[in-house]
């Protein structure tokens, strides 16, 4: 496995890839407006409504943007994959990288680190910019959990951009991986928590956010929900590996 490691030149290689694909490289930027955008136009038209007008879990709140954000970080991941099955592109990068582990797991880290990176300054603008608009209900970043919310919502976002790489990975379809996503994160999801409760906070999207809560879940806690998260990345990411490893290019 120490023989298949990513290397410098190969992270460079897909370094190169992400930002000469304007799609991608574009994805990755809109994970930091969207996010942060709509989180400061929505508080500043509700924030000093009244106390609770953007939801009744204040810190949640004050990422109400991430919402949105989500949709770029999955369309990251997914284009940064499907690239690779369009005109041959994955055939020139196995003879560039014949090991196949170490294309992988180069690639993965690549988009892993830059979706953490953005993610970062994204929980962190997110919360400041949103946060100015909300007059006497304004959460300092001092405050109990403020710190937790700002790094879960950057490790949100880079663990749903590896989420949708791994299947994206798995179905060598970007549009098929969106497709699923979306709906899932914005709807299936939402019914679902209404009707299952506890259960409902083993899913993906409803266990990351338990960082961005004031107070833990029924079933699950703030790291905890985190690492549930983690769990469904690490295992679109192995199913991405294993697929990428036995078929042909």
């Amino acid at each position: 496995m120490r023989a298949a490691l990513p290397t410098m030149p190969v992270l460079h290689s897909e370094w190169i890839k992400i930002r000469s694909l304007r799609g991608t490289l574009g994805a990755l930027i809109a994970i930091l407006v969207a996010t942060a955008g709509i989180q400061a136009l929505t508080a500043a038209a509700l924030g000093q409504a009244e106390e609770g007008s953007m939801g009744d879990d204040p810190l949640l709140a004050a990422f109400y943007g991430l919402n949105f954000g989500q949709i770029a970080a999955m369309a990251f991941g997914a284009t940064a994959l499907s690239a690779e099955f369009h005109n041959g592109a994955l055939r020139t990068s196995l003879a560039a990288v014949p090991n196949r582990t170490r294309f992988y797991l180069s690639k993965m880290t690549m988009i892993g680190g830059l979706a953490f990176v953005m993610g970062q300054i994204t929980g962190f603008v997110t919360f400041v910019a949103g946060q100015s608009f909300m007059g006497p209900y304004t959460l300092e970043l001092g405050d109990p959990g403020s710190l937790r919310a700002v790094f879960g919502c950057g490790m949100y976002l880079a663990l749903m951009a590896l989420f949708a790489a791994g299947l994206t990975a798995v179905l060598r379809s970007g549009t098929a991986v969106l497709s699923l996503l979306i709906p899932f994160v914005l709807m299936v999801s939402f019914i679902v928590g209404a009707k299952a409760g506890g259960v409902a906070e083993f899913l993906p999207d409803r266990a990351g956010q338990m960082m961005m809560r004031l107070e833990p879940g029924e079933t699950v806690g703030h790291w905890a929900g985190l690492g549930v998260m983690a769990l469904w990345a690490a295992a679109a990411v192995v199913g991405g590996w294993l697929a990428v490893r036995r078929r042909s290019a």
